[in-house]
């Protein structure tokens, strides 16, 4: 009796264990997505939101047949490599990734899996794709146009302040993309006759710092490029803009929304939602090599009034009439 309860104490324990096992064999076949931001959890949970909404829209639901694994740098480039080595340990199919930066990092670690840019610039001149049409390696998704757009912005600051001969241009020396986006700035504002002041902040402690430069070098308005790290921060840059009293305008709307001046930019929400598709259609096979990279069609232009008024500005009934959305 004492032995063939032994016999069925060892049977019921193997039959939990190899339970067990087929339950984690399963599980593990639910493929993983991660995604790599650089900014903090706060700063960016309607990117997130956006992502995962879009991904739902295509039938992937968390924890029934994708798991999600988020890695927050919180503002510090210097632990993307290790933020990118977890993912990757953790077997993820499709890592999905926010700015040049980020993206940069993620191409160094891995050559074979596939990475989804959900915003970012000059993808072809930073070498993470061959080509838009044929991107040829393991990075696919979607490339801004940010050293374009930043002539329309200077143009419209020069609208709203064309008095404003000195403009100072906050740079983050740390993204690859920001020769070209200096080299823009540069060129728009000798269209204009403009004095294109370079200032550079690469990391949040260096904001302060940066807005002291602005003010000792004389200048007259501001133009904040699109950078992950100033998008993270923008409560606090708006704050730290608001004590010298210039007109400010932005590469990003997500700045205006918070007491900004202007932007004139791409919507990076619609962005983070459209590239769902791209992992939507990797997870079901495709290659990222045989997926064209897209480009942001629409450029919304974003002014807010209060800001203006609360600076003196009167925003021209032209440009009010020709502004896609107006914050009063």
């Amino acid at each position: 009796m004492i032995k063939r309860r032994s016999v069925l104490l060892v049977g019921s324990i193997g039959m939990l264990v190899a339970h067990r096992l087929v339950r984690a064999r399963g599980a593990s076949t639910i493929p993983r997505v991660g995604i790599l931001l650089l900014q903090t959890p706060a700063a960016i949970a309607h990117l997130r939101a956006a992502f995962v909404e879009g991904m739902h829209d295509l039938g992937w639901l968390d924890g029934k047949n994708i798991e999600y694994r988020f890695a927050y740098a919180d503002g510090d480039v210097d632990r993307l490599g290790a933020l990118v080595n977890e993912l990757i340990v953790q077997q993820v199919a499709v890592i999905v990734v926010s700015s040049p930066v980020v993206t940069r990092a993620a191409q160094r670690a891995t050559k074979t899996i596939p990475i989804v840019m959900a915003s970012g610039s000059n993808a072809v001149g930073n070498g993470f794709i061959t080509s838009l049409a044929k991107p040829g390696g393991n990075i696919t998704g979607i490339t801004t146009q940010n050293e374009i757009a930043l002539g329309k912005v200077i143009e419209v600051l020069h609208e709203v302040v064309p008095g404003a001969r000195r403009v100072a241009v906050l740079l983050n020396e740390s993204s690859p993309s920001h020769p070209v986006l200096w080299a823009a700035t540069q060129s728009a504002c000798a269209a204009f006759d403009l004095v294109a002041l370079r200032v550079v902040a690469s990391t949040p402690a260096q904001l302060g710092a940066a807005v002291e430069e602005i003010v000792r070098q004389r200048s007259q308005a501001v133009v904040v490029v699109a950078d992950p790290m100033y998008l993270s921060e923008r409560e606090r840059l708006r704050e730290l803009m608001q004590t010298i009293r210039l007109p400010v305008a932005y590469a990003l709307r997500d700045h205006v929304v918070v007491g900004g001046l202007l932007s004139y930019s791409y919507d990076i929400t619609a962005s983070f939602r459209y590239a769902a598709k791209y992992v939507d259609k990797i997870l079901k096979g495709a290659k990222p090599a045989d997926l064209p990279v897209e480009q942001p069609t629409k450029f919304e232009l974003v002014i807010n009034l209060k800001t203006a008024k609360g600076l003196g500005l009167t925003i021209p009934q032209s440009l009010l009439l020709r502004a896609d959305e107006v914050i009063q």
